[in-house]
């Protein structure tokens, strides 16, 4: 999930939808599980509207200048690698990607950024580094595979992960209008993956609508995090002047 389908349209690079997955690949990934499902889909995962943009990933580099350099930075949840830089811009030190896909895994490995960083196949839920090893965590698109009741496991694993002051950043978008198309579809997407998971084994856990940036601030408070919210205008703004995307940033602070 990109985050830019989470809110109407935002510009990103063309994608040849020639080398992109097919109807029926797509409706086998969805009857698989989350993990065997982006195994089928990674050889053809860049040529989705699923890879996070680089008009999001240069706003991401951007608004983390300032905070860096960084030393070392780890990509959570990185799929095919696109996050990966990110962090080579703005990290001194050594870069680690998780993910608990082997065909994104691969994938990573085979890209621009394959010999640079440090390829990991484990669950963001039990995060296999030591405590303090990154300076920074970056996630991108990987909020709707979290369940609300995940996020506080998920917010105390990576601070173990990171240092005192350490910072944990992910791109969060604004939801759609009530009543707008983008509103409809996404709940229509939610409610057609309910009855899916209802229906069939085993659950494929995605959803749009389960990060909502109240809650998302208050639960990085509790895990004992400062949050800071920073606009990033190159990804446009609403109708009432509001961004349509902001940048999360949860600094961890001592014990």
């Amino acid at each position: 999930m990109s985050v830019h389908d989470a809110q109407e349209p935002t510009p990103g690079p063309a994608r040849d939808r020639r080398q992109g997955p097919t109807y029926r690949e797509l409706a086998v990934q969805a009857l698989s599980s989350v993990e065997r499902g982006y195994d089928l889909l990674a050889p053809k995962f860049d040529h989705t509207s699923y890879r996070t943009p680089d008009t999001v990933l240069n706003a991401t580099t951007r608004a983390l200048r300032p905070y860096g350099p960084f030393a070392a930075g780890l990509d959570l949840c990185c799929g095919t690698g696109a996050g990966a830089r990110v962090l080579r811009e703005v990290c001194a030190g050594p870069a680690a990607g998780l993910d608990f896909s082997a065909g994104m895994l691969a994938r990573a490995a085979a890209g621009p950024d394959g010999a640079r960083v440090g390829w990991v196949r484990g669950a963001a839920g039990t995060l296999p580094f030591r405590r303090g090893a990154f300076d920074l965590v970056v996630s991108f698109g990987a909020h709707g595979h979290f369940l609300p009741s995940a996020r506080p496991s998920l917010f105390a694993q990576v601070r173990e992960v990171l240092r005192p002051g350490g910072r944990f950043a992910f791109p969060l978008a604004a939801p759609p209008r009530p009543g707008s198309s983008a509103y409809w579809s996404l709940l229509g997407f939610d409610v057609a993956m309910r009855v899916r998971n209802a229906l069939w084994r085993p659950p494929f856990v995605m959803y749009y609508r389960t990060w909502p940036l109240s809650d998302v601030r208050r639960e990085l408070r509790e895990a004992g995090f400062a949050v800071t919210l920073h606009s990033l205008p190159e990804l446009g703004r609403r109708r009432d002047g509001s961004p349509r995307c902001r940048l999360v940033v949860a600094t961890r602070l001592p014990s």
